[in-house]
């Protein structure tokens, strides 16, 4: 019972949460990205264009950070620089795609927002390709 309401965790368990973070929300931001790389002529004239600088290169930028970047997370490499295209995605859709939205629309993106902020400023702990790099 004193367990249950512990405050202490260790290193195995805070990796281990990394990992589970990084492999999650990456393959559920990949499921988001790969259709639009499969499809990306068809949706290149009608993205949305948010910073304008053009359609075609607002939806490359989206396809950037949703498929690449989501696959380096997953791997844990480059994983704080991966972090920062899904970041300012991510705000993007929130503040300017999402702006004037009920706070129910907005909810996908708060939450990818908040995690992919965890992972740049916690990294990707040892259970990954940036920690076997980095010995």
């Amino acid at each position: 019972m004193r367990k249950l309401f512990s405050a202490g965790f260790t290193n195995g368990t805070v990796n281990f949460s990394l990992l589970l973070l990084r492999v999650v929300f990456g393959a559920m931001m990949l499921t988001h990205g790969w259709p639009k790389l499969m499809n990306f002529a068809g949706l290149a004239h009608k993205f949305a264009d948010p910073l304008h600088v053009g359609k075609a290169t607002s939806l490359g930028m989206t396809v950037f950070a949703e498929v690449f970047c989501s696959v380096f997370i997953i791997l844990g490499l480059l994983t704080r620089l991966a972090a920062i295209p899904l970041v300012i995605l991510m705000a993007v859709a929130l503040f300017m795609i999402h702006g004037h939205d009920p706070i129910a629309q907005k909810e996908k993106a708060i939450l990818y927002l908040a995690v992919f902020i965890v992972i740049l400023f916690c990294g990707p702990g040892r259970l990954s390709f940036d920690s076997l790099i980095g010995r």
